[in-house]
């Protein structure tokens, strides 16, 4: 195949190049601008340069294929005082962001035809990945106490008895995306138990788990499990900065050891490693602390405007953390339709289909309240209800206020 035939039969990525972001951006993981630590991590990068900087000569900075170990030996420590897992930094693997932790775990222990354990609702890129593996999925309730574990008790029971053996569960337990739930501790216990019971890993996916308005983040499944069952995905993307690309897998070394065999790109960026490292032992814990905050402020006025812009055409529970409010719309409205509508109108969402495997998500959409400043969610969420009008009626003019 020539040159000319493969580009014309190639898939196109985007209908367009990248041109920037749209005036009223709800999509994303992106985090707040005013909350990124640009002075100190300035400082930092300079101060760990100083120390160890021609350690880039080598690949790794002398710490081996697992990363920087001054950061690992961070996470230790992190880890444990912030939900209570005991591990060791030879347990640890830095990734270039959560996504690569996500994608080495599922090389490693899931074929074409294979069946996970996934929340319902979900994060889109687990979906998708997923899809893409050719491997099945198992949906399971998620309501405001995290995965209904009666029901995933049912299901694995059922399909033990179907003769069937799913790779693993995937959860997402603390701030989970997009609902913002945190399973309880109750049910944290349970689904440790009935994994046990059917002999069924588990993968925690915990990247939002530090942005909790009460900083009161519970016991990792990690730090619960008493069988070494559970793996642990985490990132510095949404406390610090997603560009840096900084995430992070915790696995017995009997799955380390794979992990590692799978890891062939050289090693995740060194001098974000570096950066970290210097930056995080000072200033992480009050950072976290100040992030929180504003995000708060950030979603009470997300949540102030759909009041006063949809009323009670929508509905959402208000999350007790993270970047993320899951809104259902009247049954009426298609978000799918309103998402391609409301794009080129310059506000972009992310309708429900993306995010979730519910029969009715196509009512649902997931809006980030991170990125954009406080005058721009209400002015967003007030262009997207004259949008949702003019579409599908909803709301009705002079309902909630005058125009």
């Amino acid at each position: 195949m020539n040159f000319e035939r493969l580009l014309s039969s190639a898939t196109a990525i985007a209908d367009n190049p990248w041109s920037g972001f749209p005036q009223y951006n709800f999509v994303g993981g992106h985090i707040d601008r005013a909350t990124v630590p640009v002075d100190d991590l300035l400082a930092a990068v300079t101060a760990g340069m100083q120390k160890t900087g021609s350690d880039l000569a080598s690949y790794g900075l002398l710490s081996g294929p697992q990363g920087y170990l001054p950061l690992r030996e961070y996470l230790v420590s992190k880890l444990e005082r912030y939900s209570g897992m005991t591990c060791s930094a030879d347990e640890i693997l830095l990734t270039s962001g959560s996504l690569q932790g996500m994608d080495l775990v599922n090389q490693a222990l899931l074929d074409a035809g294979d069946t996970v354990i996934v929340e319902e609702s979900n994060y889109g890129g687990a979906l998708t990945r997923f899809r893409k593996l050719g491997v099945d999925m198992e949906s399971i309730p998620v309501d405001n106490e995290g995965m209904q574990t009666d029901e995933l008790e049912k299901t694995l029971s059922r399909m033990t008895a179907a003769g069937q053996s799913p790779k693993f569960i995937y959860t997402i337990p603390t701030v989970h995306n997009p609902t913002g739930s945190i399973m309880t501790l109750e049910r944290r216990h349970a689904l440790l138990e009935i994994a046990a019971k059917h002999d069924v890993a588990v993968v925690e996916d915990e990247c939002y788990a530090d942005l909790i308005w009460d900083g009161q983040r519970p016991a990792s499944l990690y730090g619960l499990d008493t069988d070494t069952r559970v793996i642990h995905i985490g990132s510095f993307s949404k406390t610090i900065s997603p560009a840096l690309r900084v995430g992070y897998v915790v696995a017995p070394w009997r799955l380390m050891g794979h992990l590692l065999a799978l890891k062939t790109d050289a090693g995740s960026g060194a001098l974000e490693q570096l950066l970290l490292a210097e930056y995080c032992p000072k200033h992480f814990d009050d950072h976290v602390t100040s992030v929180n905050q504003a995000l708060k402020r950030k979603l009470d006025t997300l949540t102030g405007a759909l009041d006063k812009e949809f009323g009670s055409t929508v509905e959402y529970w208000y999350p007790p953390g993270g970047i993320f409010l899951w809104v259902k719309f009247d049954s009426t409205v298609d978000t799918q339709k309103l998402a391609s509508v409301a794009g080129p109108e310059g506000v972009s969402i992310n309708p429900g289909h993306e995010w979730s495997l519910q029969s009715d998500s196509k009512s649902f959409i997931r809006l980030c309240f991170a990125y954009p400043d406080e005058d721009t969610i209400e002015a967003g969420v007030a262009r997207l209800a004259e949008i949702c009008h003019n579409t599908f009626g909803v709301p009705a003019y002079g309902a909630n206020r005058k125009r």
